[in-house]
């Protein structure tokens, strides 16, 4: 005789979908905007629930299109995106024009524009880049490699072990400069406390 199960069968999660791109480890997901959520972690209520597409829905209480997308009114201003970013409404701007956002940035009817934190969390990663060096070229070069989706992994990868290179060959610059800063630091030290600062070398007017 068969076994009859009377329990409710379980919820399935829903698969994503073949071609949507999965987000890598602290890079954004550029498809339709934003990352889906983890099916395997409990969202809250201040957690944003995701669309179809990928794309968190406005935050609780914020407008939504009938496709569940944010509407532009959703999203944050040009001025708080700077303050949460740490970077100027002018950077936020240039950023856009010279090519290096991975998504187009969402405008109200009146063309005001407004942040998702999709567009915050990128705009951290090119902030970053930036601050080790890394020229507009080439930061725009792996904005593309990003935005054009799975099969360029190792395309992203030497572009950024390129980078790590350059960073290090810096630091080991600017080692060898404290050092001497260090160096110049304990003599003046030694010296006051000797009372012997007077000896310290000084140039000589010319006569």
């Amino acid at each position: 005789m068969l076994e009859v199960n009377n329990q409710s069968p379980e919820p399935k999660t829903r698969p994503t979908k073949a071609d949507e791109p999965t987000a890598e480890a602290g890079e954004p997901t550029p498809d339709a905007g934003k990352p889906t959520a983890d099916a395997s972690k409990p969202t809250t209520d201040a957690d944003k629930a995701t669309t179809d597409a990928g794309r968190p829905t406005a935050e609780a209480g914020g407008p939504t299109t009938d496709a569940g997308r944010p509407t532009a009114e959703a999203g944050i201003s040009i001025a708080e995106a700077a303050r949460r970013t740490g970077v100027s409404v002018h950077t936020l701007r240039y950023y856009e024009r010279a090519g290096l956002v991975v998504t187009t940035v969402d405008r109200t009817a009146g063309g005001r524009r407004r942040y998702h934190q999709l567009d915050l969390d990128w705009i951290k990663i090119c902030t970053r880049l930036r601050a080790t060096g890394m020229p507009i070229r080439t930061i725009r070069q792996y904005a593309e490699l990003v935005t054009a989706g799975r099969g360029n992994e190792k395309e992203r990868l030497a572009l950024l072990e390129s980078h790590r290179a350059e960073v290090l060959a810096k630091l080991a610059d600017l080692q060898d400069n404290l050092e001497l800063i260090d160096h110049k630091i304990d003599v003046y030290r030694g010296r006051l406390e000797a009372g012997t600062a007077d000896h310290l070398w000084a140039p000589k007017p010319n006569n």
